[in-house]
């Protein structure tokens, strides 16, 4: 497993009964995972002094529960990297703090590559990924369907003062951007990908994991430079095998490039039990 483990202003305190509890910053948040099938083994109290608790609703999506007056969002930083977190009304913050196993490892590929390195950030959410590529030196075009989540993504970028790199923001269906880019002619060096299970693009294209993600590696292929420097898939599907990110990567780029595969689950360790919270797979194709 990919463990997240060097965070400073993040923490998976516990976990337990189907939820976990988070300290991000100075707030400690209590949210429903359904990874969590075991029970809590610490004291309850811990549990019960949380700062907001979230709270499922039968009819979809859900609500926060405030024991204090939250800030409608605040700043939180893993090394040089800042990001704003907010508690939506889908349970996320708006970060993924595992995913840090993968920005560290994008500024060290990005930095020792030895020449300029252009990004593309497809399914790109709130740019955790896009500000640790344009901190890393690279040109970054960032890529998601929500104009909410472009704009979030632009506020984090702005917040760790990388305002002035080359980033490019853009609201679109990301399967037509590649379709659109390959008529162009354009080409990058890295693309990473965050593909949901299911989804609907800005007029209502569909999109599938089982049937869209081989043909869509496939068509971002297209658009690759004849040297690139690497593929990064993220899944949080559930059922997904990150073997089946390793077997798509070696009949699509490893076919194609050579270069190395490597995949497996990522996770956050949990402070009271010391333990691993499986939090998603990954597929790393690298030059």
């Amino acid at each position: 497993m990919f463990v997240a483990n060097d965070w400073k202003d993040y923490e998976l305190i516990d976990t337990g009964n189907g939820e976990k509890l988070e300290r991000w910053g100075n707030f400690v948040l209590r949210r429903p995972d359904p990874q969590v099938i075991w029970p809590v083994t610490a004291d309850q109290n811990l549990w019960n002094n949380s700062n907001a608790d979230y709270h499922r609703s039968s009819s979809g999506g859900g609500t926060w529960t405030e024991k204090i007056k939250l800030p409608e969002r605040w700043t939180i930083a893993y090394k040089e990297l800042k990001f704003y977190i907010k508690p939506t009304g889908f349970k996320h913050t708006g970060l993924f703090p595992e995913q840090a196993v993968n920005w560290q490892w994008m500024i060290d590929k990005i930095q020792a590559a030895g020449r300029p390195i252009k990004v593309l950030n497809l399914f790109a959410y709130t740019g955790g990924a896009t500000v640790a590529c344009a901190y890393a030196g690279a040109e970054v075009c960032h890529i998601d369907a929500a104009k909410g989540m472009v704009q979030w993504a632009k506020e984090n970028v702005a917040l760790s003062g990388l305002e002035n790199c080359p980033v490019r923001f853009i609201t679109d269906d990301v399967i037509k951007f590649v379709q659109r880019e390959q008529r162009r002619g354009s080409f990058y060096d890295a693309i990473i990908m965050d593909p949901p299970s299911y989804g609907r693009g800005p007029s209502g294209e569909m999109w599938k994991i089982e049937t869209d993600l081989y043909p869509f590696v496939e068509t971002c292929m297209s658009i690759l430079t004849p040297n690139p420097l690497f593929m990064l898939i993220n899944s949080y599907t559930t059922g997904l095998s990150s073997s089946v990110l390793t077997n798509i990567l070696s009949l699509t780029m490893q076919k194609k490039y050579k270069g190395s595969i490597t995949s497996g689950e990522i996770g956050l360790p949990i402070t009271l039990s010391g333990l691993h919270l499986p939090c998603g797979i990954l597929g790393r194709w690298e030059a």
